[in-house]
């Protein structure tokens, strides 16, 4: 009972009602986020403390490529990539990745991309996901929406 909690979904203007739970004579204690199987899900679906959660994460993905990259060729860091970062990134995206705030999280995408692909802080790096073979964000969004969508035909 103590890891039981309720949460109230509402919108940013709604108002919220002092909704009471009880279940075998204790009340249910409300909150306004709650981590479920690795997502942090907030009362409005906003998605910003999960997205703030994930930042530090990615950012260490992107350290530790940042480190290895001088002892690699692209195709390791590439690996390396998919496996760290590519899984942090992609856990949950049908959830989160049509939020405001995935914008911090491409950011350090193209961060990461950049890094691999020899590139400046300034330079673009649209080519360089087409050669690395490598979807932006969005288009891992809507990619995974897809396959989603198809495997839950029924």
């Amino acid at each position: 009972m103590d890891k039981t909690h309720i949460i109230q979904f509402h919108s940013k203007t709604d108002q919220i009602r002092n909704l009471e739970v009880h279940y075998e004579n204790k009340q249910l204690t409300p909150v306004n986020t709650i981590k479920f199987l690795g997502l942090i899900i907030d009362s409005t679906l906003s998605w910003k403390q999960h997205i703030d959660s994930m930042i530090p994460r990615l950012n260490r993905a992107c350290f530790a490529i940042r480190q290895i990259k001088p002892y690699m060729a692209v195709e390791a860091l590439k690996m390396i990539y998919f496996s760290y970062f590519h899984s942090i990134l992609t856990y949950g995206i049908v959830f989160w990745g049509n939020s405001v705030n995935s914008q911090y999280i491409f950011k350090i995408q193209k961060r990461v991309i950049r890094l691999i692909a020899n590139l400046g802080v300034r330079d673009s790096c649209h080519c360089a996901f087409k050669e690395l073979g490598i979807l932006p964000l969005y288009s891992q969004y809507l990619y995974s929406l897809i396959m989603f969508v198809a495997k839950n035909r029924d």
